[in-house]
């Protein structure tokens, strides 16, 4: 049972890791002169920066990673508060919801800027590092919340 507890704990821990660097770090898009993130587009050439103010879409992004974020921790911080209040044979049903909600939140964040970032970047960029794990910690998360759904305490 430990075991599984650890094995649980390291992929919601992993999760969180990958949705924390995928909003924070610059190379959602990039090339050898500019990258674009959630919060700017950058040229390299040019040394300059353009803030994400640009359309409604960004900010909904901005806004669905940072909750993906606060729920994917809020998830880790039940998951320990009930593991300790639970009773025998209780269902772990509010930490897999805020963990399911996380992997939703990050899906749709990366899906409209997936459908709209021809309106903020060139298209001639490719996407970084940082969406792909966006899009990999989408998974990641939607499995840990399933799993906290399914798992019952024991002792």
């Amino acid at each position: 049972m430990l075991l599984l507890l650890l094995g649980i704990v390291v992929l919601h821990v992993a999760a969180l890791v990958l949705l924390l660097v995928s909003t924070i770090v610059s190379a959602w898009v990039v090339n050898s002169t500019s990258s674009s993130d959630l919060w700017q587009n950058c040229t390299t050439a040019a040394e300059t920066c353009d803030t994400a103010n640009t359309g409604v879409w960004i900010q909904s992004v901005q806004a669905l990673m940072i909750l993906s974020v606060i729920f994917s921790f809020l998830s880790l911080f039940l998951f320990f508060c009930q593991l300790f209040t639970l009773q025998k044979g209780g269902r772990f049903f509010l930490t897999g919801a805020f963990q399911i909600f996380a992997s939703l939140f990050v899906m749709s964040g990366a899906i409209i800027y997936t459908v709209m970032n021809h309106e903020w970047v060139h298209e001639s960029l490719n996407y970084g590092f940082s969406y792909i794990l966006a899009w990999v910690a989408f998974p990641l998360a939607f499995i840990s919340g399933l799993i906290y759904v399914i798992l019952r305490k024991r002792e």
